[in-house]
């Protein structure tokens, strides 16, 4: 055999021998890279305990109560509260005792109700047995409905019946109107039979005007309209303490005036009976506008008092979160190691609990590359800290992508530490990975050997 290729195969296995001590070394030595792992000792040290809906309850029994929320925090809620709900203005105010102004009576000469007297624009309706026209009223007899026309009142108060002309009704009484048209129809030559009412009252008003409910016009009807009633059509008074109220009529050019005690409290006085024309002015006394304007005083310096102690109260809570942000207020923590995408610690809420997922995912989750689901650990100490002679496993086996919703049950304690262990395939490919260097070494130390 030729010399040169026996001393290269004496060469080359004397290579492979060494990188395979090398090796061999390394791995026993536990110079190679070691993993993280969850082991149950068996000594009670360390207990693993599979989660299932009956354990994740076992252990969210463990006693805890979340961190409150620095105390300037819920002071701000209370006061916006407050400011939104107006209560602001319900702290107690003194108001100087008020007492009722003398209102002095006024009142129009008593009258009696009149008959309705038709007037311009109102609408009357001639009702008459079914036939062609009034005066052919007489043919129809037998039939079984009445024919209704509408007239409006024209300017001069009369009324165009086509078959019979223009008659004015315009200042008569319904019954006056009726014997007018009556009185026609015989010269015309036919039957009187017909029937005339009001359809719309529009000729006739009062105004009802100041602090009622709803200001506006109320017609006058075939029934009396007295003043009370008018303003209850109108809703009635818009204030509730009726001892600040003055009730003013108006009526061609006087002024007429009563207190609405009187009007509403007195028995034995006349009903004010309003006429066409009237205005019903329903007015806040001076005494009433006075003491307005002090109660918006005291309320507007209560409302700068509370905006006052609120801008206060927002300056300490930015203090506090000052103080949050830099660590100088104490918070309570769950620590994130093994293959997730970022391990960290995780800041459990105020006055709230957080669970194994939420945990989790603010980390970035499992690793899709390195991670592996069958091994989710939360490890758990005594909830005294000075003894840590045992600790729980709590194991989360999510291969199963069902079993993670016990993620999203499982309350986290303070100090807790999330565990997520390696895929078998990651731990060789880093094995492989740190090996590689140190052999090409070796390889070239070799080589470099005479």
């Amino acid at each position: 055999m030729d010399k040169t290729l026996i001393l290269r195969l004496d060469g080359w296995f004397v290579k492979s021998i060494l990188l395979a001590c090398i090796v061999l070394t390394l791995t026993k030595c536990g110079v190679a890279y070691q993993s993280s792992k969850v082991l149950d000792d068996g000594s009670g040290n360390i207990r693993v305990v599979r989660l299932t809906p009956e354990t994740v309850l076992e252990a969210n029994r463990s006693p805890y109560t979340p961190q409150r929320l620095p105390a300037i925090f819920s002071n701000i809620d209370k006061v916006n509260g407050q400011v939104n709900g107006h209560s602001s203005t319900q702290r107690t105010v003194h108001y100087p005792a008020h007492q009722s102004g003398v209102i002095e009576t006024r009142l129009p000469t008593p009258s009696q109700p009149q008959p309705y007297a038709i007037g311009i624009s109102d609408v009357v309706v001639l009702s008459t047995p079914e036939a062609g026209s009034v005066v052919e009223a007489p043919k129809g007899l037998q039939a079984s409905q009445n024919r209704r026309r509408k007239y409006t009142v024209q300017d001069d108060g009369a009324v165009s019946i086509p078959e019979i002309g223009r008659i004015v009704i315009g200042a008569l009484t319904l019954q006056e109107a009726e014997d007018a048209i009556t009185q026609q129809l015989v010269e015309a030559g036919a039957a009187p039979l017909f029937s005339i009412e009001v359809a719309e009252f529009n000729s006739q008003k009062v105004s009802v005007l100041g602090a009622v409910v709803s200001p506006g016009i109320e017609p006058l009807a075939l029934q009396p309209l007295y003043l009370d009633q008018a303003i209850s059509r109108r809703g009635g008074i818009a204030i509730n303490d009726a001892s600040f109220v003055v009730i003013r009529l108006h009526r061609n050019g006087s002024m007429y005036q009563i207190s609405v005690t009187e009007l509403y409290n007195q028995d034995n006085l006349l009903k004010i009976l309003l006429r066409d024309g009237d205005r019903v002015v329903v007015e806040m006394t001076d005494e009433y506008n006075n003491l307005l304007g002090l109660r918006q005083q005291v309320n507007a310096k209560a409302l700068i008092d509370i905006n006052n102690d609120m801008s206060a109260r927002v300056n300490a809570a930015k203090s506090v979160q000052s103080q949050l942000e830099y660590g100088a207020i104490a918070r309570e923590y769950v620590y994130i190691i093994g293959e997730v995408e970022a391990q960290s610690r995780f800041t459990l809420p105020f006055e709230n609990t957080a669970v194994l997922a939420d945990a989790l995912l603010e980390s970035g989750g499992i690793s899709s590359l390195s991670g592996s689901p069958k091994q989710i650990y939360v490890l758990r100490g005594p909830s005294n800290t000075t003894n840590l002679k045992s600790i729980t496993a709590l194991h989360l086996d999510a291969t199963n992508a069902a079993n993670f919703l016990l993620a999203t049950r499982l309350e986290l304690r303070p100090g807790d530490v999330v565990f997520v262990g390696t895929q078998p395939i990651t731990n060789w490919n880093r094995v492989v990975g740190q090996m590689i260097p140190s052999l090409v070494l070796a390889n070239a130390a070799i080589t470099a050997a005479p």
